[in-house]
């Protein structure tokens, strides 16, 4: 197990092998299509493939983490006005894993109405969607989990929807500031029944954790 793997994933006995870490190199470097955005739940397309839905709230990293994973610069959309994405956006990762990008919650440069619009849409979609094996709720390393994350894990714990905490933003902390706050993430989801053991931690900008969350992901993807 290479040291970088486990210092990413906490806690560390839940980093995967080197031939994860392969897996998971091989099926994000294959192609990354987009399928469909979704604004209506009748747009959403039909089940097909696994799913891995990717949450946080605004501004949280969201575009930047998928960038980082698949490897290119445009995929998603970057931007530093919150609520940028009001859509659910479908990316299909080489005919094997489905990756949607969730519009994101809190603050957000949009009308009440709109914000009401794609906030039910995703909740529908969290809630009802059978090949949805896994949703990443991503958070900033440097503001942790806060009150308005609770109602997203209370809602996934009630429908069995598996979760994952994945910090982002994680080059902005000192590595005794990272370890402080993934034991604390670590107590905080005592309780959540649908969370994921594993805790991620990445930077987009440097590029830390991203091999390792490649590796996750894979996992979920269908068998070659």
């Amino acid at each position: 197990m290479a040291a970088d793997a486990a210092s990413t994933v906490y806690p560390p006995e839940q980093a995967r092998n080197a031939e994860a870490l392969e897996a998971g190199r091989v099926l994000f470097a294959g192609p990354c299509d987009f399928v469909a955005g979704a604004t209506t739940a009748d747009a959403i397309p039909p089940d097909s493939l696994p799913e891995v839905a990717f949450a946080g709230r605004s501004n949280v990293g969201k575009s930047s983490l998928l960038n980082a994973l698949t490897g290119r610069t445009t995929l998603a959309r970057v931007s530093n006005t919150p609520g940028r994405t009001r859509q659910l956006n479908f990316f299909s990762l080489g005919g094997k894993l489905m990756l949607v990008d969730l519009p994101g919650y809190g603050y957000a440069e949009a009308p009440k109405h709109e914000i009401a619009r794609w906030s039910e849409l995703m909740r529908l979609y969290l809630k009802g969607r059978a090949s949805l094996r896994r949703t990443l709720l991503l958070v900033d390393a440097r503001l942790g989990l806060k009150p308005i994350d609770d109602p997203l894990m209370a809602m996934l714990d009630q429908s069995a929807v598996s979760f994952q905490l994945v910090l982002t933003k994680t080059d902005k902390l000192s590595a005794k500031g990272l370890a402080q706050r993934l034991e604390t993430l670590a107590t905080a989801l005592n309780g959540h029944v649908a969370a994921h053991p594993a805790i991620h931690a990445t930077s987009a900008q440097a590029g830390t954790g991203i091999a390792e969350l490649r590796a996750e992901l894979a996992t979920l993807a269908t068998a070659a």
